[in-house]
């Protein structure tokens, strides 16, 4: 749902490439218990807690090179590494102060005989920090893996800058931006006062103070005053790939060549000239621009970043430029006047557009080169979608573009607002993970940061990681429909057991708040965001706050439901009876007392004065609908305008809804919302309907899933997806082809329409995977291997 960590590495050199690890390395046993020999460290005299960029450095001596050479290293707020100057990885993983990740590399491949130099560059945002970041104070910590690596753990052997080039700007986004915004600052660098070369052999660091040792660091489980509890990194390291910049939209004061910034050739700014430049990436993107420039003592460079222009805060076609001005977080660069020096965020940034105003002195400037390096969670894109309707190939590349963009160390509601993980959007983020990469990792640590995130009454946080509470109760429940899905798709039983209790918790926090004389949930606290419905203040639905809201205590039974099936899968028969029971008795007192029969439809509360989509909806996936009228009920939903309408987020339960009354065969007619956005020239999937806040918002990016397990028709049949169902709903495609990963293998399907009721189906399945298809009520067994279906 709203912001950004903006900051600047400024590098010597014109390009530095992040190697990054494909697998994750094995974590020492003994860090596990305690036997850690490095300290955590800090710079002397300094506010703790305070803004703050710190650069450490210690250089050790080798006989030889070694064949493996394994650290682990972690930092508070965030640091960059680096082995002779080249930069290894970053970190740590956004969690908490009970999960303070450490990453664990082999350095070996940057090592050599003799000296070498190992560098940190550490910041703390202080006061400044996004909401998504968790902090106790400024600290480093490198950790050898055994006695032969032991000689570059931290300590004050080590040695710190305090680095004043850097002051914090953009500091009022959020009223610039008349929104949400919590991403943190940008960064303003004087050149003039960065340490060039800190990170290179070399470097002369004979004026730095010597690191001061804070405390020895303690694993989870250990410890009696624990400043961070470590636990090792459970995902992998973010990617990074060189991106070049789009094209130049429009310029003042200079005119770049026309192939400038695509290809990487100089532009030159003269002495006392003022330009302004603005690049259109021509997609929406999240990267580390890098700019490197040379001269130009006293000059300034700020750097605009957008995800969309603006005529009078409101927004238009994303290709208009035209009559449009540039609004968002922005950077100051001001060179030294020396060569090739390389400005680089230390947070990524967000954007389509990008722009440059410069102002130079008495010294011309040359932009070596400008380029970005595209980050975030390295996702795979392994499922496959086609049909005869080619626009379905806009959408699907769109979603996923989206759910890249809104995949980071955590899953993000937006990359360029908040960066804040929601249950709301993650569970549908899990479920485009699982279908279109297979990767489950970042599902699973979205579990557990939720889990981690539980308030005394037994309701997780609506986000978390965060620094500020903020508590959804409909998101709880979210949650545990997170481990019904997980429960669903993949066979980890060690993994679910331990969050049941914490389920039932939820659970338990809604029961008692229903009002037992209406059978309804009564009155509760917090913030009752369902949908950024206009019709309700604050996304909040009638009821939700007074009493009596059909909406959340259809959902509350939906969730009964999926956790009674969950309890029963792991042998809890007593919890799942009673769950099955509470909810029947939720929807009966519902639905007798909310739906209108003369409308068809169903009332956000018991007075019968508003309607929304979303009663309906929820109340057919929660069974209070009977399912003979479910059809009905959907189809006046669909047409009946005077109901207050579902955003691009709830559409993705109506669909759930089309499919529970056996009516999957619509969801091809209501894609009209996504080819909007693109006619809009939106390169990532929106928020909200027109006008909306963010551009890039991964609960819209739906389609990724029900592509594949909608119109494809595969769903997971059995819990850990030890069989599968395949029920095709092409609706009017004639065409359709679709894979995706499954924990065996691939899942291949291709259908061909003949007639009006007849199909041809050639479907692999991996070995080992057997399952049935479904077509207009007919059902034929499959097998792994390949087979062809006929009706």
């Amino acid at each position: 749902m709203k912001f950004h960590v903006y900051l600047f590495i400024l590098l010597l050199g014109s390009s530095y490439s992040f190697q990054l690890y494909s697998r994750q390395l094995p974590v020492n046993p003994a860090l596990l218990k305690g036997g850690w020999t490095a300290s955590w460290v800090t710079s002397p005299g300094i506010a703790q807690r305070a803004y703050g960029i710190y650069h450490f450095r210690k250089t050790i001596s080798l006989d030889t090179q070694p064949a493996h050479f394994i650290v682990h290293l972690s930092a508070d707020n965030r640091y960059r590494f680096f082995v002779n100057g080249k930069a290894v990885c970053s970190g740590p993983a956004r969690g908490d102060l009970y999960n303070w990740y450490y990453e664990t590399v082999d350095i070996a491949p940057y090592l050599q005989a003799g000296n070498n130099t190992l560098a940190a560059l550490v910041w703390n945002m202080g006061e400044h920090a996004p909401v998504a970041q968790v902090s106790n104070q400024t600290g480093w910590l490198l950790q050898g893996d055994t006695e032969a690596e032991k000689i570059v753990d931290t300590g004050s052997s080590w040695k710190v800058y305090n680095d004043s080039a850097y002051t914090p700007c953009s500091l009022d986004n959020g009223a610039r931006m008349r929104s949400y915004m919590v991403i943190g600052p940008g960064d303003q660098v004087k050149g003039s006062a960065y340490p060039w070369g800190w990170e290179l052999p070399g470097y002369n660091d004979a004026g730095w103070h010597a690191a001061q040792p804070v405390t020895h660091p303690v694993p989870a489980g250990q410890g009696t005053d624990n400043l961070w509890t470590l636990v090792p990194r459970n995902i992998p390291l973010m990617e990074e790939v060189p991106e070049r910049m789009g094209q130049v939209r429009r310029s003042s004061g200079i005119t770049p060549a026309p192939s400038w910034p695509r290809e990487p050739i100089p532009l030159s700014i003269p002495a006392y000239t003022t330009t302004s430049i603005l690049i259109d990436q021509t997609y929406n993107t999240s990267a580390y621009p890098q700019l490197t420039v040379s001269g130009g003592k006293g000059s300034s460079i700020r750097l605009t970043y957008a995800e969309a222009l603006f005529r009078n805060h409101q927004k238009a076609n994303r290709h208009q430029v035209e009559d449009m001005e540039i609004l968002g977080n922005y950077d100051i660069f001001e060179p030294d006047g020396g060569r090739q020096r390389t400005f680089r965020p230390l947070w990524f940034r967000t954007y389509r557009y990008v722009q440059l105003d410069i102002s130079t002195g008495e010294e011309p400037l040359q932009i070596d080169d400008l380029y970005g390096m595209r980050t975030g969670y390295p996702f795979e894109e392994k499922a496959t979608f086609s049909s005869n309707d080619t626009s379905l190939t806009a959408i699907w590349k769109t979603g996923w573009r989206t759910a890249r963009l809104c995949a980071g160390e955590t899953y993000f509601d937006c990359p360029y607002y908040e960066q804040l993980q929601y249950e709301g959007d993650t569970r549908i983020q899990s479920l485009i993970s699982l279908y279109v990469a297979g990767d489950d990792r970042l599902m699973r640590k979205a579990i557990h940061d939720f889990y981690c995130s539980r308030v005394p009454e037994g309701l997780t946080q609506g986000r978390y990681p965060s620094n500020r509470l903020q508590v959804i109760p409909p998101f709880s429940l979210y949650w545990v429909s997170m481990l019904y899905d997980y429960w669903m798709h993949r066979k980890d039983d060690a993994f679910l057991r331990q969050y049941l209790v914490a389920a039932s918790g939820v659970l338990q926090w809604y029961e008692q708040h229903i009002d037992r004389s209406r059978m309804m949930l009564g009155p509760m606290p917090w913030w009752g965001f369902t949908d950024w419905n206009t019709a309700w203040p604050g996304g909040v639905p009638d009821g939700a706050t007074n009493g009596h809201s059909a909406v959340i205590t259809l959902q509350y039974a939906y969730t009964l439901q999926q956790a009674a099936a969950l309890f029963a899968g792991f042998g809890k028969t007593a919890e799942a009876q009673q769950y099955r029971q509470l909810a029947q008795q939720l929807t009966q007192s519902v639905y007798r007392q909310c739906f209108d029969t003369a409308g068809n439809k169903m009332a956000n509360t018991p007075d019968k004065n508003t309607f929304s989509q979303h009663a309906g909806i929820i109340a057919v996936l929660a069974g209070a609908i009977p399912a003979d009228k479910e059809p009905s009920v959907l189809r006046t939903l669909l047409s009946d305008t005077t109901l207050s309408q579902a955003t691009f987020y709830y559409r993705f339960y109506l669909n759930q809804a089309l499919k529970k009354a056996g009516m999957a065969n619509q969801y091809y007619g209501q894609l009209q919302p996504w080819r909007d956005m693109l006619a809009m020239g939106l390169t990532t999937f929106a928020e909200n309907p027109e006008p909306t806040r963010s551009d890039c918002h991964a609960w819209s990016a739906s389609p990724n899933y029900d592509f594949l397990a909608t119109i494809c028709g595969i769903m997971p049949a059995q819990p850990g997806f030890a069989s599968v169902k395949i029920a095709p709903a092409p609706g009017a495609l004639q065409q359709v082809k679709g894979s995706m990963p499954h924990p065996l293998g691939e899942i291949t399907i291709s259908l061909i329409r003949k007639g009006a009721h007849g199909i041809i189906a050639a479907i692999t399945l991996p070995q080992g995977l057997s399952g049935t298809f479904v077509w207009e009520g007919k059902e034929k067994k499959l097998h792994g291997g390949k087979q062809e279906i006929s009706f």
